[in-house]
């Protein structure tokens, strides 16, 4: 038996736990002997009342517009909805809706209708090779700017050995001489 050590369950294992739950076997008994996380099994409890097997599934990504999160910010604030009960009623997880309640406090509902842009920037990767030959001018300083970079790595490579060798020193023991 697993003992707190956390490890991916089955559908299949969560409904058995479910079964159990219901039998009378208390989330503490069903963490300790199947390694499973105390909270997470509370979780799945609540969306298996509530959705039944569907709620013990993986969810797909939720797809979420300015208006969709506007819509489960205010029903959380009016009605006092738990992160849980709203992750439940309208479908995305309870970290994304945290993120969304923490915007709202702090920048009002304007704050939700940002969109922030998936992926990588553009700006990032691999400078682009210029298609123009460099002037000869341009050529000598790119070429002192990389040997100024290498000189100042080189100078802190041996200060850092001359100060291992000199801890080495203090201590009794002879540096090696690689």
């Amino acid at each position: 038996m697993l003992k707190n050590k956390q490890k991916k369950h089955s559908l299949s294992a969560y409904l058995r736990y479910m079964h159990m739950i219901e039998d009378g076997y208390s989330f503490h008994f069903i963490c300790n002997h199947y390694g499973s996380d105390e909270k997470t099994l509370k979780v799945l409890w609540h969306r298996y009342q509530a959705l039944g097997i569907d709620g013990l599934k993986k969810k797909r990504n939720f797809l979420s517009t300015p208006e969709i999160k506007k819509q489960i910010v205010l029903d959380i604030v009016k009605n006092h909805l738990s992160l849980h009960a709203a992750s439940i009623k309208y479908g995305p997880s309870t970290g994304p809706i945290k993120a969304w309640l923490r915007i709202y406090r702090s920048e009002g509902l304007s704050g939700l209708e940002r969109v922030k842009k998936r992926g990588r920037p553009s700006g990032m990767g691999r400078p682009k090779k210029n298609s123009k030959p460099l002037t000869e001018l341009e050529r000598l300083r790119k070429e002192n700017q990389e040997l100024r970079t290498e000189n100042a790595l080189l100078k802190k490579v041996r200060a850092l050995v001359e100060e291992r060798n000199a801890r080495l020193h203090a201590i009794g023991q002879e540096p090696s001489k690689n």
